[in-house]
């Protein structure tokens, strides 16, 4: 359980994502791939890849229900196993920014 979790948090796109939802259920995903023609390539790289990798791990694990039809993203039934994890996470973020650990 806890290496999926890691896993999981692994990516600092996976880990704002759900770090914005403790804060505020639901969130929309700003990051659409239909974007305007004002996004950089990496912004649009970064949208294509929270559509089809970031998005999709986290609903698989439960983590996140994802309506993808209005980009409308909510805590998912498994939430709360990754909540402790992630403050513990987020009260070192410093740390952690600082070469503690790579991203």
């Amino acid at each position: 359980m806890l290496s999926k979790q890691l896993a999981v948090l692994s990516s600092v796109h996976r880990r704002q994502l759900l770090v914005a939802l403790a804060q505020s259920n639901p969130q929309h995903d700003q990051t659409s791939a239909s974007g305007a023609s004002e996004t950089t390539s990496d912004e649009h790289d970064q949208a294509i890849a929270m559509q089809h990798v970031h998005l999709p791990v986290l609903a698989d694990h439960g983590f996140i229900d994802w309506e993808q039809e209005t980009q409308t993203v909510t805590k998912g039934p498994q939430f709360d196993e990754i909540e402790p994890l992630l403050t513990a996470v987020g009260e070192h973020q410093e740390v952690l920014s600082d070469g503690g650990v790579p991203d």
